[in-house]
């Protein structure tokens, strides 16, 4: 990115309070990550990006018909488990998102109608998956989990791909002087901060309605390389071309 614009923590903090025109003394250190943070935030939820995609891999537990989401997750992309204890070359089979209630009845009907087995006692290789809720989610044991069924009947080998909340730009521990967005994004988060900033200062309204629109503007842009040119290529997609308007002659 030599030459072409784009901030870190420093940069962004000074640029936050040069267009707003207010000093250190009101938009403070703190106030500031508040922002910062805020717009992070924000563009995040509405657009997930290639940066936020993260794989892990793991073993299932035998006769454990649970396994923790990735610490962090925002949401879970797909479910690969391995016929395999040893590795996870080759193919895998792919889980189905289902409700808790779909198992539920997925293993009534196997269980048959006395119903006096328990979703632990019907096992095999695992067809499907739902989700259930977590609590801080800033750890694997913390941020919810999946019920699988059937119950795996051996340590089978499988991928988590999912998405989650990259640590953001700001000052303190566990923070980044430069993130995804700072670096290839840096005028909408500027306007995402600025829509931030001026409704904490409460005004002036018109200047809040024109950075919310520059960053609507921008981040439409954004989205269009993310979910678009970056998820596709040339030779499997050809090339994209653009209908050029030409004068009649």
């Amino acid at each position: 990115m030599s030459g072409v614009k784009k901030y870190d923590y420093s940069t962004l903090t000074t640029a936050i309070r040069d267009y707003t025109e207010v000093g250190s003394d009101v938009l403070t250190t703190t106030v500031v990550d508040g922002i910062i943070m805020a717009a992070e935030f924000r563009i995040y939820q509405e657009l997930p990006m290639d940066s936020q995609r993260f794989v892990q891999e793991g073993t299932l537990s035998t006769d454990n018909n649970t396994i923790n989401n990735p610490a962090g997750t925002l949401f879970i992309r797909g479910v690969e488990v391995f016929n395999s204890t040893a590795n996870t070359e080759g193919n895998g089979t792919w889980l189905e998102k289902k409700d808790q209630t779909y198992l539920s009845e997925y293993i009534d009907r196997l269980t048959g109608p006395e119903g006096d087995l328990t979703a632990q006692d019907v096992t095999g290789f695992p067809k499907y998956y739902a989700m259930f809720g977590g609590a801080d989610n800033t750890t694997d044991t913390s941020s919810g989990g999946m019920y699988l069924a059937p119950t795996p009947d051996a340590a089978y080998k499988f991928r988590i791909y999912y998405n989650k909340m990259p640590n953001g730009l700001g000052s303190g521990t566990g923070f980044n002087n430069n993130t995804y967005l700072s670096t290839y994004f840096p005028q909408g988060l500027l306007y995402a901060c600025l829509v931030e900033a001026f409704g904490y200062l409460k005004g002036p309204m018109d200047m809040l309605t024109y950075y919310e629109n520059r960053y609507k503007n921008a981040i439409q842009q954004f989205a269009g390389m993310q979910l678009g040119r970056r998820r596709r290529d040339d030779y499997t997609d050809g090339t994209v071309r653009l209908s050029v308007k030409s004068p009649s002659p």
